[in-house]
């Protein structure tokens, strides 16, 4: 009998603190607790730690708290000017209203990335679609981004969820018109590089003719220059020579100088044979009289 009061006694404290355990709800700092009783959120726990609901007529939910991501699957998009382009992006995000997020999407987190897929998607759709190619491309470094939240707006405020970002991880051409695009890209470039040598060469072109219009004026006022100079010391050579030959003596001498090199010059080379008339100062040296 007394071992029978024993059992009994323990299958009761079994159920017992199986009942109290079930009463215990342990929230950790990454999530939120959703009570429910039959199905309805009474309260939700947001704050870490440890709290209580009724065994076996209250349940607890668990939804994340921390940032969430979620990867949108790559798809073409047509820019304002008819261009195809890749899009591929993932989104940051977190459940900002635990009890609308429950009660709107029955805690379902592939339900919420259902809705950030359509979200998402139609709002990159209608600002690249509100865009030039050229813009698209441009504006990679945030602000395209910032216009895809903008459009977005509070759209999944009703859900209980705040989107934090929407990132673009690849923005791209498609294969098939990729290389089309990059030989136009190209023979744009190679044009404006051609005309940058072309404007280049101009440019030293006309340098270079200034330079040699500058040369050519110094050249010609040096030899000008040089001309007058020549020209002055002759002049001053003349006048020295007129002043040393004035008298008639320094001018005998002075004509009987120049015949001598006339002579010289005349004999100069083999062969050469000089005549004078024989009353000729030269004559006249030359057979001693």
């Amino acid at each position: 009998m007394k071992k029978i009061k024993t059992v009994i006694g323990i299958v009761i404290a079994a159920v017992a603190v199986t009942v109290l355990s079930g009463g215990v709800v342990v929230t950790n700092e990454n999530e939120f607790k959703l009570i429910r009783q039959f199905g309805r959120v009474e309260r939700v726990i947001d704050s870490p730690g440890i709290s209580f609901k009724i065994p076996l007529i209250q349940t607890a939910d668990t939804l994340p708290k921390q940032i969430l991501i979620y990867d949108l699957a790559a798809s073409d998009v047509i820019t304002m000017d008819k261009k195809t382009m890749l899009s591929d992006s993932y989104v940051l995000w977190r459940i900002e209203d635990p009890l609308k997020f429950a009660q709107s999407l029955n805690s379902s987190l592939s339900g919420a990335e259902s809705r950030i897929d359509t979200v998402v998607y139609n709002s990159v759709k209608n600002v690249i679609s509100s865009m030039a190619q050229n813009e698209v491309i441009s504006s990679r470094d945030g602000e395209l981004s910032q216009a895809i939240m903008d459009n977005v707006g509070e759209n999944m405020s009703q859900y209980g969820i705040q989107l934090l970002a929407v990132e673009t991880k690849r923005l791209d051409l498609p294969a098939d018109n990729k290389t089309a695009v990059y030989e136009r890209m190209i023979s744009e470039r190679a044009k404006i590089a051609a005309t940058f040598t072309a404007e280049g060469q101009a440019e030293a072109k006309k340098i270079q003719n200034t330079t040699d219009r500058e040369i050519a004026i110094s050249i010609s006022d040096a030899q000008a220059k040089a001309a007058s100079i020549t020209s002055e010391g002759e002049g001053e050579y003349m006048r020295i020579m007129a002043e040393a030959y004035h008298d008639p003596q320094r001018s005998d001498f002075y004509s009987f100088v120049r015949s001598l090199e006339a002579a010289k010059k005349s004999l100069a080379g083999n062969g050469n044979t000089l005549i004078l008339p024989g009353g000729s100062p030269l004559a006249r040296i030359f057979t001693g009289q």
